[in-house]
């Protein structure tokens, strides 16, 4: 029996995806300490719906291929869109986000051709890291202000740092990937 494509896991997704636009307006309207912290709360609420509807998904056997697309794309989403208003605040440099943007791109772009060859490229633990790393770093970034002695732009900065190194290893390790499995002499029994 088919399971339907709008269960209540996908359907968290879809409304991460429509958090996008409302984070947009909010973030462009930063320019007080209370609106980068409601951004932050915005953005932090968004992120943790990424790991509510994989739970809901897998605990009450909700995964469907229409999830498996759309959940990465609504992270993301999120995490590009926001760094690229961080951007526009230039509160992050141009060349990270483009990197940061150009290895998501790529690895999508990746997973697509893989998929048009039979080829499944799951999800690898060190990719939940780089999404941590960045979630945590945008998070930070869009708090901004200094509190309680903790400047959240620096915390923010170091941890997209490590999110940046992470997001290209974690890259070059799909590609790799890629590559063995389409020179194995097996490549359509995976």
């Amino acid at each position: 029996m088919a399971k339907p494509i709008f269960n209540l896991a996908n359907n968290i997704t879809l409304f991460r995806i429509v958090l996008v636009p409302i984070l947009i307006v909010i973030v462009l309207d930063s320019s007080s300490r209370s609106s980068c912290l409601i951004a932050a709360l915005l953005f932090a609420f968004a992120a943790f719906t990424d790991w509510l509807d994989g739970y809901i998904a897998r605990r009450q056997n909700l995964v469907t291929s229409l999830g498996k697309f759309l959940d990465p794309l609504a992270d993301k989403l999120l995490v590009s869109v926001t760094l690229i208003m961080l951007l526009s605040l230039k509160r992050v440099p141009a060349w990270m986000v483009a990197v940061i943007i150009a290895r998501e791109v790529g690895v999508t772009g990746l997973r697509i051709a893989a998929a048009s060859d039979g080829i499944i490229m799951a999800s690898s633990r060190l990719a939940k890291y780089k999404t941590a790393f960045q979630l945590v770093a945008v998070v930070a970034l869009l708090i901004h202000y200094t509190y309680a002695g903790i400047d959240f732009h620096l915390v923010g900065m170091i941890v997209l740092w490590i999110a940046l190194f992470v997001t290209l290893w974690s890259g070059i390790v799909y590609f790799i990937r890629f590559f063995k499995k389409t020179l194995s002499p097996t490549q359509g029994s995976q």
